[in-house]
């Protein structure tokens, strides 16, 4: 077999494989790499057991031959290649990558061998990859990194008709967004760390979903991916959504976000970051105190509601995080200084969240 491909090309599709193909494991066999040739380009497939990942690579191939190699190796070969064009060449049990003046012999593995992975070729749903690349990106942050936490470290995937909503939470905050959507779909919980790799991967067109059990199967045009799915229930996210609004305040979230940076850096590290809001007469103050030392920032908002005024504390971390995805202005809800509070943008968008206060 001898193949020609684009350095870039091939480097985007190992990068991708890469962050999934673990580099170290108990069976040597899943830290490499498959490639399955055709006269239309490159196949590279690769599993940790908890994704499966294939993806296609244009390329100019004669006498097509499937092969394995160590996937990090060769990866690291390809990036360090000093030429834009790549001939890959298989002899026996050698592959030869060459580019520019380079040539690297590679021992190839057993095909035979390695564990068979299979996609779906029918689709059940279709949504917006771009619109669910977005969605998953504005609530990773909120998700649990905790083992002992279960469906915590997952991002829940809702559908409404005509809307899909991904909700996350670790237990102290809630991050919605709601999206377009259309489609009979399921109800399901996606590791947070599986949805990393399909944030990546989701750039535009369709992400067409197929459910399988306990599995979800993601194809887009270039890349197919089987991810395992959480098994249990998630929790009732919606009665911690506050309903009675007392307060609300209305400032630009990049003027929040500047502000609250500011005074964290004084903010007792071991008292949960705390950051307290204090609204009155059109202005919040921001004031935070730890070991070295107090700080204070004031703003001008536009504020609205019942109460004349309310003390509330956050951890400064996790505002920040809320305000990540919310572009002009923010719109902060507040029912109570010991009640959640919302944190939306005011243009829609379909975003929020939703986090406890701190005991003032």
């Amino acid at each position: 077999m001898k193949a020609n491909v684009t350095k870039k090309t091939l480097s985007d599709g190992l990068s991708l494989l890469e962050r999934v193909i673990p580099s170290r494991s108990s069976n040597p066999l899943l830290t490499s790499l498959k490639v399955e040739a055709t006269e239309a380009g490159l196949t590279l497939s690769g599993t940790n057991l908890e994704i499966d990942l294939s993806c296609f690579v244009p390329a100019e191939v004669q006498n097509p031959q499937n092969f394995v190699v160590p996937a990090h190796l060769f990866a690291q070969i390809v990036r360090n290649l000093g030429g834009e064009l790549v001939e890959l060449e298989i002899t026996g049990q050698e592959l030869s990558v060459r580019s520019g003046g380079s040539d690297f012999k590679l021992q190839t593995g057993d095909i035979e061998a390695y564990p068979p992975l299979t996609f779906p070729s029918h689709a059940d749903v279709s949504l917006n990859a771009e619109e669910l690349a977005r969605a998953f990106a504005s609530v990773r942050y909120a998700a649990s990194n905790e083992a002992f936490q279960a469906v915590f470290r997952g991002i829940k995937l809702e559908h409404h008709g005509v809307a899909a909503r991904v909700v996350a939470s670790d237990g102290y905050r809630v991050a919605i967004r709601d999206f377009p959507a259309s489609g009979d779909g399921r109800n399901l919980i996606i590791p947070a760390r599986s949805v990393d790799e399909l944030i990546r991967v989701l750039k535009d067109g369709e992400a067409r979903f197929t459910y399988g059990e306990g599995m979800l199967t993601v194809t887009t045009d270039r890349v197919r991916m089987n991810l395992k799915l959480l098994d249990g229930d998630f929790p009732d996210y919606e009665r911690v959504i506050p309903k009675d609004i007392k307060l609300q305040v209305t400032l630009p979230a990049t003027a929040l976000k500047e502000a609250v940076n500011r005074v964290a850096v004084l903010a007792d590290k071991n008292a949960n970051n705390r950051v307290e809001f204090l609204v009155s007469e059109g202005k919040l103050k921001l004031a935070a105190e730890g070991d070295y030392g107090r700080a204070q920032d004031t703003l001008d908002v536009v504020q609205g509601g019942t109460e004349p005024a309310m003390s509330l504390a956050f951890n400064a971390r996790h505002v920040l995080d809320a305000l990540g995805p919310i572009e002009g202005e923010a719109e902060l809800l507040f029912s109570g200084s010991t009640s959640p509070a919302i944190f939306r943008g005011t243009g829609g968008g379909g975003y929020m969240a939703v986090m406890v206060t701190l005991r003032v």
